[in-house]
């Protein structure tokens, strides 16, 4: 099934999704470290990086509806999408709050850092649904793929045989 929105040949959401999921679980471990070190730095460090990956959620976002849509309708990958993408508001609503409680004090307190460990949670289990979309159901993934396709900047289909070439 083919991503209705593409760049280069490449579905944008696949391409997105990586920011806001390394950018929250970066913040993480930096919480983890504050809690070791004690030093505020590193509390304010996961504050940008927690407004960062609510910035790149909110962009990837747009693109998985987007294909979310031209998914068929009555198929389990577009229940699996339902469940992926709902998943995934619930993690940046967990950010969004855990990086609120941090606004006034400039460190993650307790609460945030319990908000951001249930996003994580959550974020691992809707990432594998996201994995079950590409790698199970063939969500984004080309017609016809295989392992000697032409580029995707060749304009040509991934089913098509590639050229041959003379041997001297």
């Amino acid at each position: 099934m083919y991503a209705r929105a593409k760049l280069l040949g490449h579905p944008i959401h696949q391409m997105l999704i990586v920011f806001p999921l390394g950018l929250f679980a970066a913040s993480f471990i930096f919480d983890m470290a504050y809690l070791i070190t004690n030093n505020a730095d590193l509390g304010v460090v996961s504050f940008w990086m927690i407004f960062a990956g609510i910035i790149g959620g909110l962009a990837s976002a747009v693109f998985g509806l987007i294909d979310w849509l031209a998914i068929p309708r009555g198929t389990r990958a577009k229940a699996i999408g339902v469940q992926h993408g709902i998943g995934n508001v619930i993690v940046t609503v967990l950010f969004v709050l855990s990086w609120m409680l941090r606004w006034s004090i400039g460190v993650p307190s307790g609460t945030a850092m319990f908000v951001s460990a249930i996003g994580i949670l959550i974020a691992i289990f809707t990432a594998w649904m996201g994995h079950e979309l590409v790698d199970r159901l063939g969500v984004g993934v080309d017609d016809g793929a295989h392992a000697n396709a032409p580029s995707s900047l060749s304009g040509r289909r991934a089913n098509e045989a590639p050229a041959l070439q003379r041997h001297r």
